[in-house]
This record gives structure tokens, C-alpha cells and sequence, in this order.
């Protein structure tokens, strides 16, 4: 581990944790299976793509996860079998037009964008209605 307890140089004062990395980490670990938000990193190692996709889907959780490959066709592959709301390709940032959210324990309904809009829409049925 590197990092860790203590304010980052420069701050003082406050609740802040400095950037910390974590290695050598295994999925059934407490650091890999809870969403932490804060500027901490776990690697895990893994064997193969199979293996890969294995660790991040055994989980509770599913809001963000993050795809990096040389290979585009590759990190688009595996973005679709990672079951999160969001996959961010080769560091692509957010995008406040695109839907935010995630999937299992990482909530319920979509903020931002046009998903975010529709969950304050009330949608009503009426059947046998004829204009």
C-alpha cells in the first residue's frame, strides 16, 4: 500500500484521505468489494480476459467501471459483458448529456441526460380510449 490516513500536502484542515494504492489485492478482500469513494485504487490481478470479467462482476455493486485496451473492438467487448450502468473506454470522461447510474446495489434509476429527466414523469395508460 501506498498513501493512505493524513491530508494530502497543502491541506490542513478537513476530512480528506490521500490518494491511496492498494496491490496485491484478491476479490474476496473487503477493499475489493466495497464501493469506496475516494481517491483509492485496488489491483487485482487476473489471468485472462475470462478472468477479468469474472472479478468485476463479483460484486454487489455495478455504478462505474473503467475498460483499458490498446484494442478498441476488445474494451468494447468486454464494456458489454461487465454488468455496471456505466463503462468508461480508455479514460473517457463523463458526459452530464449521457445517463448516470448503476446496476445492483448501486442504485435505483438514472440521473442526468434524458433517463435522468424521466424519472420525475409520471407516464399514465388509458386503454379503450378512442379519439
Amino acid at each position: 500500500m501506498i498513501g493512505g490516513p493524513g491530508c494530502p500536502a497543502g491541506l490542513n484542515r478537513g476530512y480528506y484521505a490521500q490518494p491511496t494504492v492498494f496491490a496485491d489485492v484478491r476479490n474476496d478482500m473487503r477493499i475489493a468489494q466495497e464501493e469506496i469513494f475516494g481517491p483509492v485504487l485496488s489491483i487485482l490481478p487476473y489471468r485472462d480476459e475470462e478472468d477479468a470479467i469474472r472479478i468485476a462482476n463479483d460484486t454487489v455493486y455495478g455504478l462505474s467501471s473503467y475498460v483499458t485496451s490498446s484494442d478498441m473492438e476488445r474494451s468494447r467487448r468486454v464494456a458489454r459483458r461487465i454488468r455496471a450502468g456505466m463503462v468508461h473506454l480508455n479514460g473517457a470522461q463523463g458526459d452530464t448529456a449521457a445517463a448516470f447510474g448503476g446496476y445492483k446495489q448501486s442504485g435505483n434509476g438514472r440521473e442526468w441526460g434524458r433517463f435522468g429527466f424521466e424519472e420525475f414523469l409520471e407516464v399514465k395508460l388509458m386503454l379503450g380510449f378512442v379519439a
